[in-house]
């Protein structure tokens, strides 16, 4: 749990960066609750999706395959 909550506080803190200077350059208005939120969710995507296929990337142990 802890995990998922570093993920969420790391990602909306860089996405509204990223948003905050995106937005002055290309002269978008800045709205930081929805800069927030889909940065939470698509780092949340991402990493759980690294996660679960990294860890079923591997051989069982014991397993003859290699």
């Amino acid at each position: 749990m802890m995990r998922q909550l570093t993920i969420i506080f790391w990602s909306v803190l860089f996405g509204e960066v990223i948003g905050y200077i995106g937005g002055a350059l290309e002269q978008l208005s800045y709205n930081p609750g929805e800069i927030g939120v889909v940065a939470a969710v698509f780092a949340l995507i991402v990493v759980n999706s690294i996660t679960y296929i990294t860890n079923h990337s591997q051989p069982a142990k014991g397993s003859e395959n290699k």
